[in-house]
């Protein structure tokens, strides 16, 4: 079978495909919604920012369109989804726990080896608190106070907190759900009666199903983007994909004149020839959180949309060049701007502190009035009726962003 080619154009629209946002959504979302649109990404990441909502609520709205964010957490608590270290702290399909838990076993995340370190330094105190668990049943951290005066900020945690998590990552303690987003821990084998009988996965094993996955997930990749999605090691190259390819697991797929190939999951060829005929395209306006899985890795976002994107909410306020909470802002199959947002619900505003367009972005009112309907309908689930544009938006961007906003409305 001869290699498909592929422009730029139709890996962008692919990928987005793969990802559940070349289309906005037809009908209202249910929670049946929320679940499949976690297995098709195979993994949620968890933040808890919330100047506007928290990322994984984000994520899927930008696929789903308006649903109630307690939603996430009852499939959390109902055991349909699952917490876990992969790309970071994400959720991910309860039937996926074996996957996750024979990986975890050896993986030299960060969260791990944390865990592991923690573990050599308090056994005792851990292997006490495992057994408080077990007597009296589920715990949050805030359950246990502080007794030396600090602050609890994530680099001052508490005892407890410390092994809490670090039990959870050496899995014999998972989160059985969310309050007010806090964790509720209890052990797994009340939280996933089945785990002990599942069959226990290799991390050979566990990263060979991931690395397929992965491909899945992502619709069209390079061997060297593959392992960052579920965060394995190391980073692969195209002989890794060998048994893959052999298996017609995966095709090989030459993208306009890059030299490297891509690949392309089996599941996905249709697509992909759709996405040729133009049958199928990139038709959606919206606005991306910071851990999305379309930005998450910065060099596939650069090559793929020529988007040069930093997270910049760990940066220090002086050094950064778009804002906090920056916003990638995805039109069609391309990313064209980013902006910086803060959601002022007691007083129903939706600020956007700033706006930036790419500078190959063609950018007319057609683009601008998409633009305004995605924040006005972004505003709206955050509970505002306003969507305010700062002072600090340049003038010319201000200006024509206020006019798209009315034709929005009108």
């Amino acid at each position: 079978m001869p290699v498909l080619h592929l422009s730029l154009d139709d890996a962008r629209t692919l990928h987005l495909a793969a990802q559940g946002l070349a289309t906005p959504t037809a009908k209202p979302a249910t929670r049946a919604d929320l679940a499949r649109c976690i297995r098709r990404m195979q993994l949620l990441q968890i933040d808890t920012i919330h100047v506007v909502n928290r990322s994984p609520y984000l994520v899927l709205f930008a696929r789903l369109g308006a649903y109630p964010t307690e939603w996430l957490e009852q499939l959390l608590a109902r055991g349909t989804i699952f917490e876990t270290w992969a790309h970071e702290a994400c959720f991910a399909p309860i039937e996926d726990w074996a996957l996750h838990r024979g990986y975890n076993a050896e993986r030299r995340h960060w969260g791990m080896n944390g865990a592991q370190r923690v573990y050599r330094s308090h056994r005792s105190h851990m292997h006490t608190l495992l057994e408080h668990i077990r007597m009296r049943g589920a715990v949050k951290s805030s359950d246990f106070e502080r007794t030396d005066g600090q602050s609890g900020g994530w680099w001052g945690w508490k005892n407890e907190k410390r092994w809490l998590e670090a039990w959870f990552a050496l899995g014999e303690l998972m989160v059985a759900r969310r309050e007010n987003f806090q964790r509720v821990y209890d052990l797994t084998e009340r939280v996933h009666p089945e785990a002990a009988s599942l069959p226990k996965l290799t991390v050979a094993e566990a990263q060979a199903q991931m690395t397929e996955r992965a491909i899945r997930a992502l619709g069209i990749t390079r061997a060297r983007w593959v392992n960052d999605y579920f965060r394995t090691k190391p980073k692969l190259k195209d002989r890794d994909l060998a048994p893959l390819l052999d298996a017609g697991v995966i095709e090989r797929v030459q993208i306009g004149d890059w030299r490297e190939p891509a690949y392309v999951h089996r599941e996905y060829l249709a697509l992909a020839r759709k996405v040729l005929r133009g049958t199928v395209t990139a038709q959606h306006t919206t606005l991306l959180s910071p851990f999305d899985p379309v930005v998450w890795d910065r060099e596939r976002a650069s090559h793929l949309f020529g988007f040069d994107y930093r997270i910049e909410c760990y940066t220090p306020e002086p050094k950064r060049k778009y804002g906090y909470f920056v916003l990638p802002i995805l039109h069609g199959n391309a990313l064209a701007g980013r902006l910086d947002a803060k959601a002022h619900r007691s007083e129903g505003v939706f600020e956007v502190k700033a706006l930036h367009w790419e500078a190959d972005a063609a950018v007319d009112e057609a683009v601008r009035v998409a633009v305004a309907r995605a924040l006005i309908d972004s505003a709206a689930w955050h509970g505002c009726s306003e969507v305010r544009l700062s002072s600090a938006v340049q003038l010319k961007v201000r200006r024509a962003m206020t006019a798209a906003l009315k034709a929005a409305m009108a």
